[in-house]
């Protein structure tokens, strides 16, 4: 197994970077994400991903359904006040202890680890896309990511009113964020509307 503690600090590392390099005014671009801005894709991540990233690392169950915390005006700051006691937790867990499953049953808490990689590997992907911040992603988290959400991104999650649109061909030499977007759902020369 590859050190999942380790890559999530790089994914934490990488978004950081990414949210302290995007400009006040682009704030209300749209994202690949058709229901969020900039700010609100930030906003998700700062004060609704970490809050619960952190209980998952603790081995607790959360609820995506309760609101993140609004952002303020110093975006990446609030980002990093989250950054620290994820990875507290992360590193006082037991990585093979069992946890239950947001589809029902358990897993090892390792998958937990992989998805909050995921996560930010493709919303880092998302928001440079989004700005054109010039921050280089880190391939290996997105293989990373993809290799872990082959087998565990389900058809049944996937649809119009599914957290994940419908697989987006790409070929399978293209650059890594390039396919992990497009198993995401997204396509992967998307750009702002000028």
């Amino acid at each position: 197994m590859s050190d999942p503690v380790g890559l999530i600090e790089r994914a934490l590392g990488q978004t950081e970077s990414i949210i302290s390099a995007v400009r006040p005014e682009q704030a209300t671009l749209p994202t690949p994400c058709p229901q969020w801005t900039v700010r609100d894709l930030a906003e998700h991540l700062a004060g609704q991903s970490l809050r619960n990233f952190t209980a998952s690392a603790r081995g607790e169950t959360v609820d995506w359904q309760d609101p993140a915390e609004p952002l303020g005006d110093d975006w990446a700051g609030q980002f990093r006040a989250g950054v620290g006691p994820l990875l507290a937790a992360w590193r006082e867990a037991d990585l093979d202890a069992m946890a239950p499953t947001p589809a029902g049953g358990e897993a090892p808490m390792h998958v937990r680890a992989d998805q909050q990689i995921a996560e930010l590997a493709v919303h880092g992907w998302d928001l440079v896309a989004a700005t054109g911040v010039d921050v280089a992603l880190d391939d290996e988290l997105a293989e990373h990511a993809l290799a872990w959400s082959r087998g565990m991104l389900r058809p049944e999650w996937r649809g119009p009113d599914r957290a994940f649109g419908a697989e987006v061909p790409v070929p399978v030499d293209a650059p890594a964020y390039a396919r992990l977007a497009g198993w995401f759902g997204r396509d992967p020369s998307w750009r702002p509307p000028p």
